[in-house]
């Protein structure tokens, strides 16, 4: 592996160390390509992490969509854009999907409601869902449109669990992932969830969000059958989002003071066992 490769590896390791462990149980010859793509999807997933304010947010994002935009650039300078753009020209990934995505992330700079279930369906649509449909399209682009509905679900089920991970977090910023229409079916509102208070409605939420996080993983395994072997590993870390669904749901209100995250070696093992069983 050559050394700006290492270094996006090593990069992935520290960013997304589930990813990195997908890309690690993957084909050896898809590694490479795979860590790249891991890595941006990463890089533009903790904007919000490395900013105080929207305006910086927006100018990083903007500047990847720039590089994607620009048919000459070769990323010089930057590794990873440079990796990014190889893996594009050598795989023929839809440059329009990854610029969705980039745009999907805007929402994440700011602090606006998610209106209603469609909104989060569609944000994780254009991130979670769409990094496994263009994984796929590097492992085995033949076979990649038989599994996209499988991987339209498996995205939406992986975001919630992941918004539920990140939901102390979430909090403490001001930001609210859970639809306005769930909140308010369950007795809620944003200003009482930001506060903690009122822990049985935050418990029906809880669960209702876990409820359509189930919904869509359900929906997704009905499609295993339709993923080919080599796509399979596309679909490693949606064998994590189920655990999360259950220590949200067994946690419910609580979920804001306590961490629900399995373990390492847990999560390591589970992504382990369903590369070998083709199962999540």
């Amino acid at each position: 592996m050559q050394q700006p490769d290492a270094e996006i590896l090593a990069s992935l390791r520290d960013t997304d160390r589930d990813r990195y462990l997908a890309c690690l149980l993957s084909p050896p010859e898809k590694r490479r390509s795979l860590a790249a793509l891991y890595a941006f999807y990463a890089e533009i997933a903790r904007v919000r992490d490395m900013i105080h304010e929207p305006l910086p947010g927006e100018i990083r994002l903007q500047w990847w969509r720039d590089i994607l935009e620009n048919e000459q650039s070769a990323g010089e300078g930057h590794p990873l854009a440079a990796a990014l753009l190889r893996v594009i020209r050598e795989h023929r990934l839809p440059v329009d999907v990854l610029q969705n995505m980039i745009d999907a992330r805007i929402f994440d700079l700011y602090d606006d409601p998610m209106q209603d279930r469609a909104a989060l369906e569609g944000y994780a649509g254009e991130t979670a869902s769409a990094l496994i449909q263009l994984s796929s399209l590097i492992l085995d682009p033949v076979n990649a449109p038989n599994s996209a509905e499988a991987a339209g679900h498996a995205g939406v089920a992986q975001t919630i669990a992941g918004l539920l991970l990140l939901l102390p977090i979430h909090t403490r910023r001001g930001q609210v992932y859970f639809p306005s229409e769930l909140l308010r079916a369950t007795g809620l509102d944003r200003e009482t969830l930001l506060a903690g208070r009122d822990e049985e409605a935050i418990d029906r939420a809880v669960r209702a969000i876990c409820g359509l996080g189930r919904d869509h993983l359900a929906k997704a395994r009905k499609g295993l059958d339709a993923i080919s072997p080599l796509n399979f590993f596309a679909f490693l870390p949606v064998a994590l989002a189920e655990p999360v669904l259950d220590r949200a749901e067994a946690a419910g209100a609580k979920i804001l003071r306590q961490p629900i995250q399995p373990p390492q070696w847990r999560r390591q093992w589970r992504m382990w066992r369903a590369s070998l069983r083709r199962r999540f």
